[in-house]
């Protein structure tokens, strides 16, 4: 998270209907696919209804300032209890007429922005404003709706005006400037927003498709042809890119961050870092970066399908100009292995992995496993005394690979047991005999080591084969499969969860994820979302245990766990972290007070938040600080292609003052010098 905004949420996704018989007939095939293969099916009943009722609504608007509440008595009435019967009815209407009254709502809002724009705003009414973390649980009265989004704006330009200097007196002093410029702002993106809601053509049955899916679970999803291969494409470290990355700066402006010279973007000749974004084309479709939301803009970078798009861009505040790319495909270096040495007396091996990426061919070798395969045998050439393999923020990927994986560091017995949708039982054995390293592991994880991340490091973990360090992580410990609704067409498919994974102790991390046996603290993570956040997440339970053979007795293990939380027990940074963390609840998490609309009190909460953010950004990782080097072997290769050397640079880097790290090579070194 970069950013915590405070401000009224006007979500910017738009539901268009098409013909229903056909909606109704992709609801019915995901149905049918669901009832036969999924490992949790349940009844299409009322409960299916609200759930999936709901979330329409709550997508379309969670501020609840589009619909009026006269508009969603009446739809709530006519739908919330019986959207199953519709849709197993073959009867679909409800979407379009949804969609009617939304597109209503959209059009008298908009002449509303378009009055409180053309009329002075009155800054000196007394009121207040609350903030809401979830849904607002009430709706727009008719007689409100000016009221409502005259609050909404005056509270967005206050917002505007105190971004604009540190210094209250000064905003003060040039207070009229200012909000003539914040007003217009806010409003021109404001109806910007609203038209490009009703100008656009895109088709957003997925939503629906969606919603349907995940009240079986959080993971069984709805795919067309462009996301389905969108979603393989992400599970690879090769795929069609523009060569550039991009980052929001302090005005939300979408901004060049760096240009891959090896790619499209830098091939041009025309773009350079700093260069703001200001519109996105794929031929068919321009989206304003101002007025769309950034998920759409997303989309249309990342989409497969898209495989040249038209960049307006601006450079110095000087005139737009427009740059045509065509998509190349390229390594994703933050989709990549890669490993390091620390230390030069005792060498430790590090490996980051940053997903379990697949080889989907078969035939190139570019998977996860084979890449950690290479590095390991890199740094064996070192003779490194320890390896550390680092799974933080890694969300998962091929299954595939983590049992090869696994594989790689179990010399021999059972991995895992499966458990399918007809409740029968069947166990992973170890795929290979012996070991590519011997040495000693540990491994970091966090709130966002999820999937087969779990499922490596769970295995790791029961056989005592490293020690993991870090905050609990997600739990997800679930498979899916993505299969065809029809098998005459490749046009929707269903990622639909089929198996559920349990350890050899016959536990489970699903809904709790895999304690580490050192917790630390990090950032954020009481407001990372898990897995039992989710209200349809399968809910965990455990089943008889497999004989297996550890590697290490547990005593060595729990004795390293016991010096390693004594010698954090008074660390600095980390008992810093745990105070910031009280301080982020507070803001995102705490039901918050009152705040009266005045330039004053605006201020001053705009004044702690950015507190806050400073005091994250500048938080001080600065420990003994770790000697970090490339491997004999990468150091020629970097020789070989000299363009890798500025990332590598900058991993080097941010491994140096890494708090994990360092406490992961003090467990390495303690465990060396016990034997």
């Amino acid at each position: 998270m970069k950013k915590i905004c405070l401000f009224f949420l006007l979500t910017t996704t738009s539901l268009f209907s098409q013909n229903s018989a056909e909606t109704c007939g992709i609801l019915n095939k995901i149905n049918a696919l669901i009832q036969s293969e999924h490992i949790r099916p349940k009844p299409v009943d009322d409960s299916l209804s609200v759930f999936v009722f709901d979330n329409l609504i709550n997508e379309l608007d969670p501020s609840r300032n589009i619909f009026f509440k006269s508009e969603y008595d009446e739809l709530s009435n006519k739908y919330r209890l019986n959207l199953d019967d519709l849709i197993l009815s073959n009867n679909c209407d409800f979407l379009a007429d949804i969609t009617s009254k939304y597109k209503t709502g959209l059009m008298r809002t908009k002449e509303v922005l378009e009055k409180i724009q053309a009329a002075p705003m009155d800054y000196n009414k007394k009121d207040t404003i609350r903030f809401y973390k979830k849904s607002f649980p009430f709706y727009l009265k008719k007689e409100d709706i000016e009221k409502v989004w005259s609050k909404k704006i005056r509270y967005q330009i206050l917002d505007e005006i105190v971004d604009t200097s540190d210094n209250l007196d000064s905003i003060k002093a040039n207070l009229p400037s200012i909000e003539a410029k914040s007003k217009k702002l806010i409003l021109s993106n404001e109806i910007c927003r609203i038209s490009t809601l009703l100008e656009t053509k895109t088709n957003q049955e997925e939503n629906l498709y969606n919603y349907f899916c995940t009240y079986f679970d959080p993971h069984t999803a709805y795919f067309s042809d462009d996301s389905k291969s969108s979603f393989v494409a992400s599970l690879s470290k090769e795929h069609l890119s523009l060569g550039m990355t991009v980052n929001l700066n302090e005005k939300n402006e979408i901004i060049v961050e760096e240009v891959d010279p090896n790619g499209p973007a830098y091939q041009t000749g025309l773009i350079k870092k700093g260069d703001q974004i200001v519109s996105i084309s794929n031929q068919k479709e321009t989206l304003k970066v101002s007025c769309a939301s950034l998920e759409s803009i997303s989309t249309m970078i990342l989409s497969e399908s898209n495989k040249s798009i038209t960049l307006t861009l601006k450079r110095n505040s000087g005139k737009n100009f427009e740059v045509f790319i065509e998509k190349q495909v390229m390594k994703d270096e933050d989709n990549s292995v890669y490993s390091f040495i620390i230390g030069k007396d005792s060498k430790i091996g590090y490996i980051k992995i940053p997903s379990f990426y697949a080889d989907l061919d078969g035939k190139s070798r570019k998977g996860c496993a084979d890449d950690v395969a290479r590095e390991v045998i890199k740094l064996e050439r070192d003779n490194i005394k320890g390896l550390v393999i680092d799974l933080i923020n890694n969300g998962g990927g091929s299954m595939e690979e983590a049992i090869k994986m696994a594989g790689m560091f179990i010399d021999y017995g059972p991995i895992s047991i499966v458990i399918d949708n007809k409740k029968e039982k069947s166990v992973i054995n170890d795929p290979y005999r012996g070991l590519i390293y011997k040495g000693p592991i540990v491994i970091l994880v966090n709130s966002n080591t999820a999937s087969a991340s779990e499922f490596f490091s769970s295995i790791m973990q029961d056989y005592n084969r490293a020690l993991l360090i870090g905050s609990n992580t997600l739990g997800k410990a679930t498979m899916q499969t993505i299969l065809p609704l029809d098998e005459n067409k490749n046009t929707d498919f269903l990622k639909i969860t089929i198996n559920k994974f349990y350890r050899v102790t016959g536990k489970s991390h699903q809904y709790v994820g895999v304690t580490p046996d050192v917790v630390l603290p990090e950032f954020y993570e009481d407001v990372y979302q898990k897995e039992s956040d989710f209200p349809t997440a399968i809910k965990n339970d455990s089943i008889a245990p497999l004989k297996y053979r550890p590697y290490l007795k547990r005593n060595l293990i729990d004795k390293l766990s016991k010096d390693s939380a004594t010698r954090l027990a008074d660390n600095y940074y980390f008992n810093d972290i745990k105070k910031i963390n009280q301080k982020i609840d507070q803001i995102v998490n705490t039901p918050k007070a009152e705040v009266p609309m005045t330039l004053d009190a605006v201020f001053k909460q705009k004044k702690i938040v950015n507190s806050l953010w400073k005091e994250i950004n500048s938080f001080n990782e600065d420990n003994n600080p770790l000697d970090v080097y490339n491997s004999t072997v990468n150091q020629f290769l970097l020789g070989v292609y000299p363009n890798e050397k500025t990332i590598n640079q900058y991993q080097i880097d941010s491994l140096k003052t890494n708090p994990y790290l360092n406490e992961a090579v003090n467990v390495i070194n303690d465990f060396n010098a016990m034997k």
